[in-house]
């Protein structure tokens, strides 16, 4: 079998970029080693900056979101129970959008399944052979039985644990990492959101974080330290602990239930540079991991394929190997960007094991100097919103 691109997983980064070439004929085949349904199981987060709401809407799969996605102006932030608000909408002119990942999935699943662009599911052994030389292929087992296919390019859209950045020589990568000594419990429940944007609460016992999917179904989150299990977070402990860290008020109006779903995700930040090995392009979480607490996974992820695609574009349509040579520099750009700024709204946030009264005082005067400097405001605003990429 041959095609012109070769994607390596079915999430959101691998499908959009599958569906932005599709539009441009641009024949490709997705490569996943998990079903549909595992793939559309996953629960994670949903804030997009109005850049990937164009990805989106340019893929012609923006119709299900606008009509049931939440325009935020701004965010809340709290301090030990005293909030502040953030108006995205008069700092910078930008808005986000809550939709979460899982909806973004399933509206590009159905996109694809409606072109018939070809998707294999469960496709297991998968493995990169050639994309240092003039002959990149792909093989994989499917059903018990071998597979090969050649092509002109393969976009590792696979993750932190795929094969894509694994089949890269160590001494061709160079990789930067910081892991954090806690992580996020979170309760997925069906009742109203305690409040109509984020809160990103900072109090003595942790972090918390009121977010929402739907403005019927909520998502909450506690910082716990690393050895903490699910098991010993009965649904009332949870409710109990995410009220202590809220200010009065939020926590008097919050509707509490049966968890839907609950899990604890490890925090880390992590970077692999370049993002390019000849005819083989990272993407996503195969190239770049950012703590969730400023919601740039997700982004960062459509980022790198929107660019990716206008350079495969570029290169069928001209001739031109401008784009694809450029990739990876510009992809980092953005990547450091946002991996500063999601390491200092962690730190500024989050009870470190370091935070002594000292780092307490400075993180309250980070937030303060957001109330009190509209250029910090600003600036937060920026990178909240996307309104600063680098191209």
């Amino acid at each position: 079998m041959r095609t012109k691109v070769v994607i390596v997983g079915a999430g959101p980064a691998g499908l959009l970029l599958g569906r932005l070439l599709d539009t441009h004929g641009i024949d490709n085949v997705i490569l996943e080693r998990r079903s549909p349904d595992y793939v559309l199981g996953r629960i994670r987060a949903g804030v997009l900056e109005r850049g990937t709401v164009e990805l989106l809407e340019r893929s012609g799969v923006a119709e299900r979101l606008h009509r049931e996605g939440l325009v935020h102006n701004g965010v809340e932030l709290s301090f030990d129970g005293h909030r502040q608000r953030l108006d995205f909408l008069a700092l910078v002119g930008k808005t986000v959008t809550v939709y979460g990942q899982t909806e973004v999935t399933h509206d590009l699943m159905d996109a694809r399944a409606a072109s018939h662009a070809t998707t294999v599911y469960e496709a297991e052994n998968v493995t990169l052979h050639g994309f240092d030389s003039a002959s990149p292929s792909v093989r994989y087992e499917k059903g018990g039985v071998g597979h090969e296919i050649a092509c002109d390019f393969i976009a590792g859209c696979d993750g932190f644990h795929g094969a894509s950045r694994a089949s890269v020589p160590d001494k061709a990568l160079s990789t930067f990492e910081r892991v954090y000594p806690f992580g996020w419990l979170g309760v997925l429940v069906e009742k109203p959101p305690v409040s109509d944007e984020l809160i990103y609460a900072n109090h003595e016992r942790g972090f918390a974080l009121c977010s929402m999917r739907s403005p019927t179904r909520s998502r909450y989150y506690v910082q716990v330290s690393t050895d903490e299990h699910v098991e010993a977070w009965s649904d009332e402990r949870f409710w109990d602990e995410l009220r202590n860290r809220l200010d009065a008020e939020t926590a008097g109006r919050l509707q509490t239930g049966a968890s839907m779903e609950k899990s604890i995700a490890p925090l880390r930040s992590f970077v692999a540079e370049p993002m390019r090995f000849g005819s083989l392009f990272l993407a996503g979480d195969a190239a770049h991991i950012v703590p969730p607490t400023g919601a740039k996974g997700l982004n960062l992820a459509a980022h790198d394929v929107g660019l990716l695609a206008d350079a495969l574009i570029e290169f069928y349509e001209e001739r031109s190997q401008a784009g694809i040579d450029a990739y990876s520099a510009r992809a980092l750009e953005r990547v450091w960007n946002a991996e500063r700024f999601s390491w200092w709204m962690t730190s500024i946030l989050h009870r470190l094991p370091e935070t002594d009264a000292f780092g307490r005082r400075i993180q309250k005067a980070e937030l303060d100097n957001l109330r009190l400097s509209r250029g910090a405001a600003s600036a937060f605003a920026e990178s909240y919103t996307g309104a600063i990429a680098a191209s």
